[in-house]
Parts: structure tokens; sequence; C-alpha cells
């Protein structure tokens, strides 16, 4: 009798250890080591626009989560911070500049989350902003309607009632561009009337004085980079607009020219990049692909030479060059070597007079593709492009930029 209580005793004993375990198992939210690792970076984020609704979306590849918060207008173009902390918001039509914070902090080795994703303090107002450009803590803004630069630094952003500060350059109203150096001066366009196409570079300091004079003329400037020593412009070399070529810039003041490749057409370099990890710039047009910029060389040569890409993005380390075809097909270029690494299909093909195509950021892991017609982001693996993930996010996605850090490390307090 005391044998067979002494067995029953056991059998519930061991039912309740099994029943613990199990719950506990369940209960764990540990992720197995694979799946994290295939995982995006724990604080990487995706910030989104929307063509026609206020709403801002932010995602989190890492949970697969999705926030929102409203925007003052629709169609706000985005531009993430060189700190990756924040993200300038620019409502070109209505004047207004504001800036958006993930409330992620890096510390060299970990990420903190600082604070809860919302807006910053800081606004700007200058006429028309329309490019940005930010290096280090500071982050720069060039207004197309009256000329002038608004200024901001990362340590004012969320102070109650800040502003950004505003350089005046003498500058005619035109659609410009700027560049900051390392030694705190900037490259700012030029143009000879006031709304016409910007012809000649200068440099002048943070109080808008000129330091150095334009010394070369080109025709209607658009698109630059710079890596804090040479800035890079994008344009035509000729009157008649049938040549073009880069203005490169350097910070003590000296200009030079470096032409299309031979038979490049009437194009210009319109948009051009900068990839700090590779140490290379890059040149892209739609109509005719992309090219690398070999300033030692004195050359441009192609990258990817078709007149069907229309995207093309330095990735969020600036290691490689991604580029979107009209048939939905990705290549994924080593800029340290110009050579493509990867190619395939990732999405459907687009029509090239579609006002609002797919558009396109990625990190070292995942491309992201916001989709207008489908109302979401597309994450793409790059080790394999048929694993999609979609993140439903508002009705017609049609801007977006990176946050935050290539790093899963956090505070381990």
């Amino acid at each position: 009798m005391n044998t067979k209580n002494n067995f029953k005793k056991l059998g519930l004993v061991l039912m309740i250890a099994f029943a613990f375990t199990a719950c506990k198992k369940d209960d764990d939210p540990t992720v197995p080591e694979q799946d994290t690792a295939a995982k995006e970076y724990k604080y990487v984020r995706v910030l989104v626009s929307d063509e026609l609704s206020t709403q801002l979306s932010l995602l989190d590849p890492f949970e697969g989560k999705v926030g929102t918060f409203t925007a003052k207008y629709p169609l706000a173009n985005l531009y993430g911070t060189a700190s990756n902390r924040y993200a300038a918001v620019l409502y070109g039509s209505q004047n207004l500049a504001e800036v958006f914070d993930s409330g992620l902090l890096s510390h060299e080795d970990h990420v903190d989350v600082d604070r809860a994703p919302q807006w910053s303090a800081i606004t700007a107002t200058g006429i028309k902003p329309t490019h940005f450009k930010s290096r280090g803590t500071e982050s720069l803004i060039f207004n197309d309607g009256d000329g002038t630069l608004s200024v901001g630094n990362d340590a004012d952003f969320n102070v109650a009632g800040a502003k950004f500060g505003v350089i005046n350059a003498g500058l005619l109203p035109h659609h410009g561009a700027m560049a900051q150096f390392a030694n705190g001066t900037y490259a700012v366009t030029v143009a000879a009337t006031s709304g016409a196409s910007p012809n000649r570079v200068k440099v002048i300091n943070k109080t808008g004085g000129q330091v150095h004079a334009a010394t070369l003329e080109i025709g209607s400037i658009h698109g630059n980079a710079s890596d804090g020593n040479v800035a890079v412009f994008g344009g035509f070399t000729s009157a008649s607009s049938t040549a073009g070529g880069v203005l490169v810039v350097s910070a003590s003041g000296e200009q030079r020219l470096i032409p299309n490749p031979e038979g490049f057409g009437a194009f210009r370099l319109a948009s051009i990049y900068y990839a700090a990890s590779a140490k290379k710039f890059i040149g892209y047009v739609a109509t005719k692909g992309a090219y690398m910029i070999d300033l030692s060389g004195n050359k441009i040569t192609p990258l990817y030479a078709g007149n069907d890409a229309y995207q093309c993005k330095v990735d969020y380390a600036g290691k490689n060059l991604l580029i979107l075809t009209l048939d939905g097909k990705l290549r994924i270029y080593d800029l340290l070597t110009g050579t493509l690494k990867k190619d395939g299909t990732v999405v459907s093909a687009v029509a090239s007079t579609d006002t609002y195509k797919p558009v396109l950021e990625a990190t070292a892991k995942y491309a992201y593709v916001a989709v207008p017609a489908a109302g979401e982001v597309q994450q793409i693996s790059l080790e394999d492009f048929s694993k999609v993930t979609k993140h439903k996010v508002s009705s017609r996605p049609v801007r977006l930029t990176l946050l935050g850090f290539e790093s899963s490390e956090g505070h381990t307090d």
C-alpha cells in the first residue's frame, strides 16, 4: 500500500515538473540563435511617408512592428542625419522642415533606447526647403525659394522652441545644392539670375562670407556629395548642354572638371553619392545608369550602363551600390572592386511613366522597397531574394529613409 502511494506521489511530482518546464519553455522570449542572426539588426529603423495622407510610418524590422505618427503634410521628403538618430522631414511646398527622433543613441559598443520615437522640437521655415546634407552632428538645408541655408545641430533638436539657424550668402533663389567640408566651410551653388539653373560653385564660411570664389563655370548643376575634403557636383560642360561631367571642388578652393565618358551624350549625372566605407563617389542618372567617379584617375567609368534604372542607392554602411530596374531586377555592386555581386528579380515590373515608382534603401542584410500601389514596404533578404517580408504601412508610401544603427548590442545593465 505504501509502495503504491509512493508511486502516485512520484507521478504527481513528475507531472508538475513537466508542466512547469513546458510553461517555462512557452514563456521564454529567447529567439533561437540562427533565427536572430537571420533577422535585421535590432536597432535599424525605416521611416516612411505617404503621397496622399499625413501618416508617417516607423518600421522596426527586428520586431516586425510598425508605429504610426502624424506629419504636418503629405508627401514629405525624408533624410537620415549623419548621426543616424534623426531624420529631417521636409515639406518643400509648405516652407517647413521638421525633425523626427528615433530615440536611439549609440555608444559605439552598444545602443541605448534613449527615449520613445517621437517628433523633435526644432523646426526650420526657409522658403521651399529642398536639398539636405548632414555631417557629424550638423544638418544643412538649401532653401530654393530664397537662396538661404538652414543649419541645425543634434544638440538643439530636442530643445523646446528651437529653430534652425539661417545662413545668408547673398545667393539668388535657385534650385541649389551644397556640401559640407571637414574644416567647417561649405561649397554652395551660384545662379547668375534668380530662378536660373546654377552654373558655378563657391566656398563660404558659417556666416555666409565668401572664402573661395568660383573659378570654373558649367551648366545646370544638380546633385552633389562630399567626403569632407572635396565635393563633387554633376552638370553640363557645354553651353548647348550636349556634353557633361562633374565639377570637383576642394575645401582649399581648387576646382577642376572630369568629363563624362566618350559618347555619353547630352546627359548629366544628376545624382552624386559618396560611399563612406568604400571611399568612392558614384554618379547616377536614370537615362544612362550608374558610374564610378575616379578622382585620382580623373575619369568616369560605368558600373551599370542602362537606361532603365529607376532607383540607385548606396547601402547604409557605404559598401555596396544597389540598382533597381524597370523589369523588377535588383543588382548589387561591390564598390571596392566595382564588380556585380548578385542580381535577380525582387519586385514586379513598373512602367517608366509612373509618377511614383517604388523607392529603395538597404542595410547589409536587407533591401527595403516601398511599393506605392501595394501600400507596403517589402523587406528583401540580400542573401536570398526569394525571402520577402511584407509590412503594411500607409495607403501610398512613396518616400523612405533608414535610421538607427546596424547593431544588435544593447545596454547590458
